[in-house]
């Protein structure tokens, strides 16, 4: 690790992740070679099993001996990292006597109150919502000065590695594969790595390329790559298809469920409070699910998401208004817990699975139990495993089968991600695509909203807003209310509201590209085409010293050394333009 580096640490559960972190952070010693600090370097780390002391005040656990002093009330630092991250805490709380989500985001903020030169973060979005998740990115991107400090961060949350991470290392059996930029690129890198060794059309058809293809089309400005390596990507799944065929989905779904799916109509919920009273969580919800739809649900904690779930399920009665369900439609919820194992604990995943039938899927495959758990990462091993015996990301594998192989035709999962490694989440949402029904999710994670369902609606103040902007509008509006800018107007209540200006007034103008005038926009558009021309050219070059390399008498030192420092010539023009592709890029606001 250097100064300015920003390194995403991914791989399966189980593969050295924690281990490798836990290592270059001084908690343990490997068993063989070194590690080497620059002397001064001042480390923090948050580990997934560090725990805050219960008897502290949240004030005492976060800032130290400052919280008597009050000195952390002229630092902005300590200031931002509260407001963001502990928002709703007094800062007289008992960390005993808070849940354990709260007691995480208190160690977090342990963390990131302190000036740190390295920060080693393993599992840090857990248990936060999505503007928590928005808030901590935009954090970690301003807390040191461009090419100072350094952090390492392992995650399952795939847009918060794309939003902070410019490098990623993959660990893998033992070894660590390093990749240049976020998440997306780190998956162009691998399908382009995996075409090369095998250029086959069934190797070609891989997953991977499925998931790049998904963040070329439907994720813009996913990756800040100059616009000819955009090109280069959208040229390799040209002929890959839309990750979901919406159109056999709609008809497959109506199909198995007719017209009519859940209907609320001015439905609204209260529950008692301790002292007699009443408190409306939801009001006068006015919302018509349709077949095949794909619908994200977004929320802070407590709004009431949870409350709405038990709504379409039918597990919760309005306390005013009606739910009206379709005579066809099954409901099948995947729960956070995973209490509905219990029951198989004793027995092998092959003769749990062996009970059900095989499966059509909208793209027209039938697929047996066995089949579909091979294809969610199961290995013919862990088949003959007892389910006990089962780590938590194989038990939430096995508990999704065991919910599709139950054939609903609405599904609702409620935080899906947690335990599941990227590999088993793109695997989880590949099957998703498929399958036939109405689909309602509720997750913090931005990247599975994003990528598994085609609306948003979000749960405030009682009301359900459509969010024609997607993640990015809610969290704007959320920050307009709690800024005191929006008020609750600001996302309306009762009935779904779809917003009829449109989106055109949601988007923020692009940096900079408004105060341009005619002469100097068409200078920097002839600049960018320059650098354009300039990087395509280098990147035949390149290519040229590597074919010439891989041909070259190996026992020419003289000549292999120069085509090495040719190559490094290039390398470093390459990063030189490539960065002054971004400014001007910002500049044109594109």
């Amino acid at each position: 690790m250097e100064d300015g580096d920003r390194i995403g640490i991914v791989g399966s559960n189980g593969a050295g992740k924690s281990t490798l972190m836990k290592t270059l952070a001084g908690r343990l010693e490997p068993h063989g070679g070194a590690i080497t600090v620059t002397r001064g370097t001042r480390v923090g780390v948050l580990d997934q099993s560090d725990h805050v002391d219960e008897s502290l005040t949240v004030l005492e656990a976060i800032v130290g001996g400052s919280a008597d002093t009050h000195e952390w009330a002229s630092d902005p630092r300590i200031r931002d990292v509260m407001s963001g991250l502990v928002p709703d805490l007094p800062a007289d709380a008992v960390v005993g006597t808070l849940s354990g989500g709260q007691q995480r985001r208190v160690a977090l903020a342990h963390v990131l109150v302190d000036d740190h030169d390295v920060v080693f973060l393993d599992e840090p979005t857990n248990h936060l919502d999505v503007e928590g998740v928005a808030w901590l990115a935009e954090h970690l991107n301003r807390r040191w000065a461009r090419g100072r400090g350094a952090l390492a961060v392992v995650t399952h949350d795939r847009w918060f590695l794309d939003a902070v991470t410019q490098r990623t290392w993959e660990v893998h059996d033992g070894t660590i594969d390093v990749y240049e930029g976020g998440y997306a690129a780190y998956v162009l890198q691998r399908v382009e790595r995996d075409r090369i060794a095998a250029a086959t059309e069934s190797k070609r058809q891989n997953l991977m390329r499925k998931e790049l293809a998904w963040l070329q089309r439907g994720a813009p400005a996913r990756t800040s790559k100059p616009k000819f390596r955009i090109d280069a990507a959208n040229a390799l799944i040209a002929d890959v298809p839309p990750v979901r065929d919406k159109v056999q989905l709609s008809r497959m779904a109506a199909a198995r469920l007719g017209k009519d799916v859940v209907e609320l109509i001015r439905c609204s919920v209260r529950y008692p409070t301790a002292d007699g009273g009443e408190r409306e969580v939801l009001r006068e919800i006015d919302w018509n699910i349709g077949p095949g739809e794909r619908t994200g649900i977004l929320g802070e904690n407590g709004a009431g998401k949870s409350t709405l779930l038990k709504l379409i399920t039918g597990d919760l009665e309005p306390t005013s208004g009606r739910v009206k369900t379709g005579m066809t439609v099954r409901v099948a919820t995947l729960s956070q817990r995973l209490a509905e194992l219990d029951e198989h604990a004793e027995e092998r995943v092959s003769g749990v699975v062996k009970r059900f039938k095989s499966v059509e899927l909208s793209d027209g495959q039938e697929m047996s139990p066995t089949q579909l758990l091979e294809r969610l990462g199961f290995t013919s091993i862990q088949l003959k495993t007892q389910v006990k015996k089962l780590s938590g990301g194989q038990r939430r594998r096995l508990q999704l089968l065991l919910v599709l192989l139950s054939e609903p035709n609405v599904l609702v999962l409620d935080e899906p991600t947690n335990d599941l490694d990227t590999d088993v989440l793109a695997a989880m949402e590949d099957l998703l695509d498929s399958w036939p029904g109405t689909l309602i999710v509720v997750s913090h994670d931005r990247y599975l909203m994003e990528r598994v369902t085609d609306q948003q609606y979000a749960v405030v103040d009682g009301g359900l807003r459509h969010l024609p902007g997607g993640i990015d509008e809610y969290v704007r509006l959320s920050r307009e209310r709690r800024a005191g800018t929006g008020g609750v107007g600001t996302f309306g209540s009762g009935a779904v509201d779809s917003a009829s200006g449109g989106t055109a007034d949601l988007a923020p103008a692009p940096t900079g590209a408004t105060d341009l005038s005619g002469a100097e926009r068409r200078s920097l558009e002839k600049e960018i085409a320059s650098v354009e021309r300039r990087l395509q050219r280098l990147m035949r070059e390149s290519e040229a010293i590597h074919a010439d390399m891989a041909t070259h008498d190996q026992g020419d030192f003289e000549g292999l050394a120069r085509l090495t420092a040719q190559l490094r010539e290039h390398d470093a023009e390459t990063a030189e333009l490539e960065e002054r592709w971004l400014e001007l890029g910002d500049r044109l606001g594109v």
